[in-house]
């Protein structure tokens, strides 16, 4: 599967029973996107960027009691956007899913942020009502992908300063061996490029000619440079917390393969990894599975250029 930044295409998710919905302003250049799991979903994720914005991540530690997880919200607005959350929460509410309690079914929903406030009108953020659009928008056949949801004011490159930013966007790959299949829905909004090996090789080769400016030291002028690629694999394999947590941390692999530098500190790189079960998983198939995590996660970002 291929969209470029600046285009909108529409794809089927691969995995049964996993919805994704955007709400976009593409006036104002934001938006949110939710993904919505089938019952008996589990997941855990891991951030690695210096800045993040999320919500509910804690609750998928593999020690925490909670084990189901309902929705992803990730969305423009920074920590304003967050707010998008609630507005799933209301809508998995009224549809009588969630952890289930003797005062009824409270939804588990994670929320992750990106900074897009310096593009388009940094004063209009996805809230309550923008967030349950986009889970009443949720589908598996007719999923946009492009600059649309969370990826409509992303942008990247912006670590050799802003005149070197180029769009970023949302991008989905998967891929399958035998009966397992793994996806990745990723939000691009990086502080770095989107590298085919070419950047990292004149670093290392002392040739790269457009350093940013330094604070003096040597160091990165970060400056309002904010930043973050967030988004969510998920897979059809029967693995839990743990092995989701395996998973969150392949895919930060894939997005370092993609992305240079990777998780720097303006940058709030978080992943969540959900699995929904179905296909039976060993020790061997774990590895095949984290070995698509990381072609899925470095694909999906690849496709937003």
């Amino acid at each position: 599967m291929l969209a470029h930044a600046t285009s909108v295409i529409r794809v089927k998710f691969p995995i049964d029973g996993i919805k994704v919905g955007h709400w976009t302003d593409a006036a104002a250049a934001t938006g949110c996107t939710a993904v919505l799991f089938p019952e008996g979903t589990v997941a855990s994720g891991e951030v690695r960027g210096g800045a993040p914005a999320t919500r509910e991540f804690d609750l998928l530690a593999p020690e925490r009691s909670v084990s189901r997880l309902d929705a992803v919200i990730i969305s423009g607005g920074s920590a304003f956007g967050l707010a998008a959350a609630d507005g799933v929460v209301a809508h998995l509410e009224e549809c009588g899913i969630g952890f289930p309690t003797p005062a009824g079914p409270v939804p588990i929903v994670v929320g992750m942020a990106l900074f897009d406030l310096m593009v388009g009108d940094g004063s209009a953020r996805p809230g309550a009502a923008e967030g349950r659009l986009a889970a009443l928008a949720a589908t598996s056949e007719n999923v946009l992908v492009g600059r649309v949801g969370a990826g409509t004011g992303a942008t990247v490159g912006k670590w050799r300063g802003w005149d070197h930013s180029v769009p970023g966007g949302l991008g989905i790959a998967s891929a399958q061996r035998g009966e397992l299949i793994v996806a990745a829905v990723m939000a691009v909004n990086a502080a770095g490029d989107v590298d085919d090996g070419s950047v990292s090789r004149s670093v290392a080769d002392g040739v790269l000619d457009s350093w940013p400016e330094s604070a003096g030291d040597g160091s990165l002028a970060d400056g309002d440079r904010v930043n973050t690629t967030i988004g969510v694999v998920a897979t059809n394999g029967a693995v839990n917390k743990t092995g989701c947590l395996l998973l969150a941390q392949s895919a930060h692999d894939g997005l370092a393969r993609a992305i240079f530098p990777p998780h720097t500190r303006s940058d709030g790189d978080a992943v969540v990894a959900a699995a929904t079960g179905g296909v039976p998983v060993d020790g061997t198939n774990l590895d095949t599975l984290r070995v698509l995590t990381v072609a899925v996660v470095e694909r999906a970002i690849r496709n937003t250029s």
